[in-house]
């Protein structure tokens, strides 16, 4: 309930003590407001984040990597063939479907998913489901995946809530059909865990990925001592820390961190973001590297072979890099840091709580974390690289 009534705080409804029918009807309200803002942002034609002067082109050449894509291909193979004909039809769309751009970080208690949950699939789908994501992902990313749902059940737990949270419900969808030559991908949906995974041949591009969790550490319940997202907390923390007084004042665009500040999230494909901060270009070697193995920290999260691909790319771009801060710089601090380039956005933000009843509401907490990894200028779902592909190929 109490996310009810933050998102009624956010979109301006009035928050009171309500009976059950003036809950229902304030939720029924917050669910509209949801679907009419996913409406109104597909209605737009798929451009990309990209800054005022508008969207650079040139920077995502169809090109062979060398690196084999066969094992998630037989993956995604052997997960179709897993499901029920109903199943399917839920599960499978084009590889141009809107569904790609249809995810949110939100609970299940205010948006309806597509595709096939864990929480309804077979011991054995399950199984299928878990070696696509296996064969995709590091181990650190599958890792990072089940802890993320393991915050979903405790969140459960300390919500009583069966309808909204669970470590199990998580989305699959399909997009295209699995193979060699031809586009396609797929999609994992769910409360704080969102990974778009497109694939043209051995090409791959895994964004938009949305990662969160709430409670980051877990004190209580079936997992406690679970912990999400604490080292890519602690390393943006100490990179700020590691600018001199100067470079600082570039990089912190402000001092009090008070509300949402993450800019990229669900139903924001095609934000215009302008480069604030500092620019990588002006930072010393030692500094550089500090931000290297940061970026490291969420791109590390695909396939090893594919994660040293997108890195290669990322750091032809370093010099053209911001980096930026909100918030405190002391060792408690809460704050947002955001990393842009023509190739890369991420950003971290500390959330107020909102599912977690044990903290104070209103203000940003470390124990809600939001973070949100695009592909600038027109590469989030592939979408670029597929449109080249169209361009070329007969479907």
């Amino acid at each position: 309930m109490k996310i009810i009534f933050v998102l009624i705080a956010m979109i301006g409804l009035q928050s009171t003590v309500y009976s059950q029918t003036e809950y229902s009807n304030q939720t029924l309200a917050v669910k509209k407001w949801f679907t009419n803002n996913e409406l109104s942002a597909l209605a737009e034609k798929f451009v990309g984040i990209s800054s005022k002067l508008g969207k650079q082109h040139g920077l995502f050449p169809v090109k062979s990597t060398g690196v084999s894509t066969q094992t998630i291909i037989d993956a995604g193979t052997d997960f179709l063939k897993a499901l029920t004909p109903i199943q399917k039809l839920r599960t499978q769309f084009s590889v141009d479907d809107p569904e790609w751009r249809k995810w949110s970080n939100v609970d299940n208690g205010i948006y309806v998913r597509q595709g096939i949950s864990f929480e309804e699939m077979t011991k054995e789908q399950k199984k299928k489901a878990w070696k696509l994501l296996q064969t995709s992902l590091s181990a650190e990313g599958v890792k990072l995946s089940k802890d993320i749902m393991k915050t979903d059940q405790t969140l459960r737990e300390l919500n009583n809530d069966k309808l909204s949270y669970g470590e199990e419900k998580y989305f699959i969808t399909i997009m295209g059909t699995p193979s060699k030559t031809e586009p396609w991908g797929w999609q994992l949906d769910g409360h704080h865990l969102v990974i778009n995974y497109f694939i043209l041949g051995d090409q791959v591009v895994v964004t938009p990925m949305f990662l969160g969790a709430e409670p980051s550490v877990t004190t209580s319940g079936k997992y406690i001592g679970n912990s999400v997202l604490q080292e890519e907390q602690d390393k943006g923390l100490l990179l700020l820390q590691s600018l001199n007084k100067e470079q600082q004042k570039l990089a912190i665009i402000e001092r009090e961190k008070n509300r949402v500040d993450i800019k990229a999230e669900a139903n924001k494909d095609n934000l215009v973001l302008e480069y604030s901060g500092i620019k990588v270009k002006d930072f010393n070697p030692v500094q550089k590297e500090k931000l290297i193995e940061l970026i490291k920290l969420f791109v590390n999260n695909i396939r090893k072979e594919h994660a040293q691909i997108r890195m290669k790319e990322v750091i032809e771009h370093l010099d053209n890099t911001y980096f930026s801060w909100i918030g405190g710089t002391d060792n408690h601090s809460v704050f947002y840091y955001r990393i842009h380039s023509p190739v890369l956005l991420i950003e971290f933000d500390h959330q107020r709580p909102v599912g977690n009843p044990n903290e104070e509401s209103g203000k940003p907490t470390r124990q809600h974390i939001h973070v949100i990894v695009r592909t600038p200028n027109g590469n989030d779902y592939g979408k670029d690289l597929l449109n080249q592909h169209l361009s070329t190929h007969k479907h």
